[in-house]
């Protein structure tokens, strides 16, 4: 297999008429990792992916493969395989001439392409059905059967555009772990596109959360979950709350900030101004049920669901200007000391749980 490439997007923009889709993104993809592009439908990702492809044009930047510029290459000069969400499968075609089709445009001899197939294939834990058609297989054995055929051209870069999307729930974890293991033996750089939180987190080296044609943060998974960069990447992921207000006063690097209700909360911050809007970060899992420690620290509140998660429990509560505030707390804790809908509940964390959340300039 060839080696993997670093991939490096330069102030990339695309646009589709007067609609602007990317808006001059720059990021490094290291050579070999794993990374997930993240985000909502129309956000940019697979504009992104297709752009790395050659699938589509770019309108400004540059895009870099290891040391060389390909934003004007075609696909196939451009030393990357592209996995659509449709596997394409020739329906007529065997398993290992559906592979081995890649070859044979360019005109490698049947005996050598499909040998390599084959040997794919074996890499793939699917040589048994190389004489299959893809309609007797299943949907995780045609997604693995459309790997092999990416992978036949010997990539330094995989683009899988939401691979999984097609396949049931149990499918999915088993497929996730399967990725994961074929991208850590082969070595090669995978860019991934998915609008699944849990997907991403399971997957990725690299994160990269997209929004409105942007990226809103690009890190490692456990940054993104322990210190999102911003409101939209605190409430995309899930397992923050978020509170938004002005600041009203600061002393050694703790800021006051103040609800459009006039609830007061604090958090450690070095970079805001007095005035200036704020937006605060508190992890789902990190809210107690009991009274604040210290002024700002919490609030009071009224429970408006309850959702039994087997090893956890989700409480929504309303109160402090949201309708939706999340505590995770575990079954244990619950059945403990139960609550219900309509109960008048106090909230609290502590000022270490609380994350600063920037914005994004536009």
């Amino acid at each position: 297999m060839s080696k993997a490439a670093e991939i490096d997007i330069v102030s990339v923009s695309k646009m589709y008429g007067a609609t602007t889709a990317v808006h001059s993104i720059s990021l490094k993809i290291p050579a070999g990792s794993y990374c997930c592009f993240l985000g909502p439908s129309g956000c940019g990702k697979t504009s992104t992916l297709r752009m790395i492809a050659g699938h589509e044009s770019i309108s400004s930047g540059d895009l870099r493969l290891g040391n060389i510029v390909v934003t004007d290459f075609p696909p196939a000069r451009r030393s990357t395989a592209m996995m659509f969400q449709s596997y394409a499968l020739f329906p007529h075609l065997d398993l290992i001439d559906n592979v081995a089709f890649s070859l044979k445009m360019k005109g490698v001899t049947r005996d050598i392409r499909r040998a390599k197939a084959l040997d794919i294939l074996k890499l793939m834990q699917m040589e048994a059905y190389g004489t299959r058609r893809p309609a007797q297989l299943s949907g995780g054995q045609q997604q693995r059967v459309a790997l092999a055929r990416a992978l036949i051209t010997e990539p330094e870069a995989l683009l899988l555009d939401e691979p999984l999307s097609a396949l049931d729930p149990f499918l999915k974890i088993r497929m996730r772990a399967e990725l994961k293991k074929l991208q850590k033996t082969l070595g090669i750089t995978f860019v991934h596109v998915t609008h699944s939180q849990e997907e991403a987190m399971a997957l990725a080296d690299l994160i990269v959360v997209m929004n409105n044609g942007r990226i809103e943060q690009a890190a490692a998974p456990r940054t993104v979950f322990e210190r999102p960069a911003t409101a939209f990447v605190a409430r995309f992921m899930g397992d923050h709350n978020v509170l938004s207000g002005k600041v009203r006063a600061i002393s050694d690097n703790v800021v006051e900030m103040e609800t459009a209700g006039g609830q007061v909360f604090t958090v450690r911050d070095i970079a805001q101004q007095v005035g200036r809007p704020i937006d605060i970060g508190i992890r789902t899992d990190r809210v107690r049920l009991a009274p604040p420690s210290e002024k700002g620290l919490g609030f009071q509140a009224v429970v408006s669901n309850i959702e039994y998660r087997g090893a956890s429990v989700k409480l929504t509560a309303t109160g402090a200007g949201s309708d939706d505030f999340t505590v995770i707390v575990s079954d244990a804790d619950h059945f403990r000391k139960p609550v219900a809908v309509g109960d008048a509940v106090s909230l609290s964390w502590t000022l270490e749980d609380v994350v600063p959340l920037g914005q994004l300039s536009a």
